[in-house]
């Protein structure tokens, strides 16, 4: 199912489609001349030199050009899972999904998730920052507090009516980066030498600290992982051919702020040279552009963190939590304890850094981890799918060298705020590990029978008019993925805990696929009229509605004659009443007192943390609470007997 929205139609390249992926894909990717270069000369270089912009600028340059262009444009987009991308699309794609592409997954996924804390805060922190050029004692903080406060307030109405104008304002803000770069541009074009791979060898070899420095040279490249993450609203073509005027317009600004710097010497000291590079009549514009962009760069990384952990809970990685679609715009959802949960973490990155510089010092250091994740995930993919293996490992070579030395650079800013983001990473890992791995320890000792074995009771049991009816229609969500069988603890709710009759027993059975699309049923009449399963195949983008879907098909199924659904009772039959409906939920208890291993215990005390944070299964399949019942049932290990007790 595809939610039909105001932006489902620009996954087809088209100016329109253009216009939308420039405010969707490129907020923070597109916002990173706001910081890097001054991060790169006044953030820990020893010399103000020439070799200093003229290297720094040849590493940006190849920076954006292997890592940004040729492994996430060329390369990564076409590891599309039905069109969908980001690294939960890419574990879907993954056939053999063993348990290190789901630790991998977990990884990458969290510190994505971490450094979408710090990056709305670094991007509005060092917009704001521009107005110090008017005043210098403006008040920063408080106001990019407030913008906060504000941006995430808005988040539960939806985002459609401010994002239509998000496009057309990225427009601007590229163009500006484009012609203030050049303004300098002209004065100084012996600076597009730096193109050069020489000077970048120079720099890294040369240069006292050069290679620390790439540490704040990855800052051009950290909104790429976006780039692969919104390949589902915006579609490959539309982010490949906008790739080409967002390049042109982010290499016109570096190369325009290292001839600014050239030009200015050390005049320029501690003088951000994104806004050095201003005429003085436009600062105030240019800094109301840049807060702009900062908000609208925000804006996607809070839209960004929605959508992955909405991929991991379909994908069972993350706790069912509370998931709201605001708007018809295909693709969007609200999710309220992760946006206060942002709002809360980026308020106190603000309180806590004070200024961007502070926070220049602690980015990079997740994303450099997620991109690895990203490397190690996308070769085991093309491993599975090729023939030819030298392509993977080229890929796996070529990439892990260059991440790995940009990790090895950014381990410089541990100590400098990068634990933060750690930290905060590895809070969402251990979560992600607790709760799909706690999943996996319980589904493990899930036992399963066979139904024919079963038939007759039932059959006997729905006219056994002895046993009182516990309701016409009584209805179990079931785990079993074959057909003719069922979990053991259904069979035990029918027939032991407490006899329960009913007309007709139906098993529904969700099955959450790996293709993000799919949304369609199958039915099968075990006995005919008595015990009927359906089968719920949807993907990880479609809303779990399984109450409307179970619903829709019941329609179905009394139009095509296959069902009568009026009530059992005669008096409200002949006033064709419909018949009652009773769900039965089964939540299974883990005790404790099993023999498990160390690592299957600290598992479980992972996953029973993690469902502190989950809804129940009944609201996140949307039931009708009213009518669910909900029983308890152990899971039971057999376990070797040592000693059998006496009797004295």
């Amino acid at each position: 199912m595809e939610v039909k929205g105001k932006y489902s139609g620009i996954t087809k390249l088209s100016i329109g489609g253009l216009i939308v992926t420039l405010g969707i894909v490129y907020g923070d990717l597109g916002t990173s001349p706001l910081y890097t270069m001054k991060a790169v000369v006044f953030g820990g270089a020893k010399n103000f030199n020439d070799l200093l912009i003229y290297g720094s600028l040849s590493c940006i340059f190849w920076t954006l050009t292997l890592q940004t262009t040729i492994k996430y444009i060329l390369v990564t987009l076409r590891a599309d899972n039905k069109g969908e991308g980001g690294i939960f699309a890419l574990f879907a794609l993954i056939r053999r999904k063993s348990a290190w592409a789901a630790i991998l997954t977990m990884i990458g996924g969290s510190a994505l998730l971490a450094d979408g804390v710090i990056t709305p805060s670094i991007t509005v922190t060092s917009s704001i920052e521009g107005l110090k050029l008017y005043n210098p004692h403006i008040p920063v903080v408080p106001i990019v507090l407030l913008i906060f406060a504000a941006l995430f307030f808005i988040q539960q109405f939806g985002t459609n009516v401010v994002g239509t104008s998000f496009g057309p304002i990225m427009v601007i803000w590229f163009l500006m980066l484009g012609i203030t770069g050049l303004s300098q541009l002209v004065h100084h074009p012996g600076i597009l030498a730096a193109i050069n791979p020489v000077y970048a060898v120079r720099f890294l070899s040369g240069y006292p600290g050069g290679f620390i420095l790439l540490g704040a040279v990855f800052l051009c490249t950290t909104g790429a992982e976006a780039l692969y993450s919104d390949l589902g609203h915006c579609g490959k073509a539309n982010i490949r051919i906008s790739w080409i005027f967002v390049k042109t317009m982010l290499l016109l600004n570096y190369f325009g702020q290292g001839a600014w710097l050239i030009l200015n010497g050390n005049s320029s000291e501690h003088f951000n040279p994104f806004f050095g590079i201003m005429p003085g009549w436009f600062l105030l514009p240019g800094v109301m552009v840049s807060t702009a962009a900062a908000i609208i760069a925000s804006q996607a990384l809070i839209t960004g963190s929605f959508t992955l952990l909405s991929e991991a809970v379909s994908l069972n990685f993350w706790p069912k939590i509370r998931i709201l679609y605001p708007t018809q715009v295909k693709g969007q959802v609200y999710l309220p304890f992760v946006n206060w949960f942002l709002w809360i973490m980026c308020s106190l990155v603000v309180l806590g850094f004070q200024n961007s510089s502070n926070m220049e010092a602690a980015y990079g250091l997740a994303i450099t981890i997620t991109m690895i994740m990203t490397t190690l995930l996308l070769s085991y993919y093309l491993f599975q799918k090729r023939a030819n293996l030298y392509y993977p490992l080229l890929v796996l070579t070529v990439y892990l060298t260059i991440e790995g030395g940009f990790l090895v650079a950014n381990l410089h800013k541990f100590r400098y705020g990068g634990w933060f983001t750690l930290l905060l990473a590895s809070i969402y890992f251990l979560v992600m590990l607790g709760w799909y791995f706690g999943r996996k320890i319980k589904n493990r000792h899930i036992t399963f029978v066979k139904l024919d074995s079963y038939l007759p009771l039932i059959r006997d049991l729905s006219t056994d008019r002895s046993v009182p009816k516990t309701a016409t229609n009584l209805v179990y969500v079931i785990k079993a993925n074959h057909k003719d069988q069922v979990e053991s603890k259904v069979i035990y709710s029918i027939f032991q805990k407490q006899p329960k009759r009913a007309e007709t027993y139906w098993l529904l059975h969700v099955d959450r696929v790996d293709d993000p699309g799919r949304f369609e049923y199958e039915v099968k009449q075990i006995i005919p009229g008595i015990l009927i399963r359906l089968d719920f195949h949807i993907g990880f983008k479609v809303e779990p509605k399984i109450n409307l879907y179970f619903r829709e098909a019941l329609e179905d199924l009394v139009a095509s004659g296959e069902i009568d659904l009026k009530s059992s009772f005669e008096s409200l039959r002949k006033h064709d009443y419909p018949g009652d409906f009773k769900f039965i939920f089964i939540e299974r208890i883990m005790i404790r007192d099993y023999k498990l291993s160390k690592w299957e215990n600290f598992i479980l005390a992972l996953n029973s943390i993690s469902r502190s944070i989950s809804i129940s299964e009944i609201k996140a399949f949307q039931l009708d609470q009213t009518n669910t019942v909900v029983e308890q049932v152990p899971v039971i290990i057999d376990q070797p007997v040592a000693q059998r007790i006496k009797r004295i």
